[in-house]
């Protein structure tokens, strides 16, 4: 059986289509995604490796020091903390290490290391009345942004590790330096 050049042109058209159709559809890259609040609406997200390193900066309300909370990408979606430094105790401030994990002083900050705390998501408020929050990223933390660059103040979201398709990837708003 003979296909006329006009039925294999058609053909080929629509096997190109499929193919396209299923390349937005199929996720191709990891990302630490902003969701709104508890929505499926991507907000932002921030390409992302697994067993990559990022952190979130917030000023203490109270404090108004500096609170950081170091994270590394694990290859389950999940995100572990292993790490918080903070400048003073108080509310909201843990006092001292709990079993297996470390405190320490080391150049005027606690730290707490050596932990093992696994999220599946975090849920993150983005400062209204100290709006200072940061996001920094990268294996010698070499890039920041202040989520005010990207969100209103007051405004919150729920972060996860999720495979985006490339559809995704590109109507989204990737958070760059």
């Amino acid at each position: 059986m003979k296909f006329s050049k006009k039925k294999r042109m058609i053909a080929i058209l629509v096997l190109l289509l499929l193919i396209t159709l299923l390349a937005l559809c199929v996720p191709f890259r990891t990302a630490l995604v902003f969701y709104e609040e508890n929505t499926k609406q991507i907000d932002a997200f921030l390409p992302i490796e697994e067993g990559a390193p990022f952190q979130l900066i917030f000023k203490h309300s109270i404090h108004l020091t500096d609170v950081v909370e170091k994270y590394v990408v694990l290859d389950n979606q999940n995100m572990k903390q292993n790490e918080i430094v903070y400048e003073e105790f108080g509310i909201g401030m843990p006092s001292n290490a709990q079993e297996g994990e470390e405190f320490t002083y080391e150049d005027g900050k606690y730290h707490i290391k050596r932990l093992d705390n696994i999220f599946p998501n975090i849920k993150l408020r983005n400062g209204k009345t100290v709006s200072e929050n940061r996001l920094v990223w990268g294996e010698n933390a070499e890039h920041q942004i202040y989520l005010n660059k990207y969100f209103e103040p007051g405004s919150w979201f729920t972060l996860k590790i999720e495979n985006l398709t490339l559809w995704e990837y590109l109507k989204g708003v990737r958070i760059v330096e």
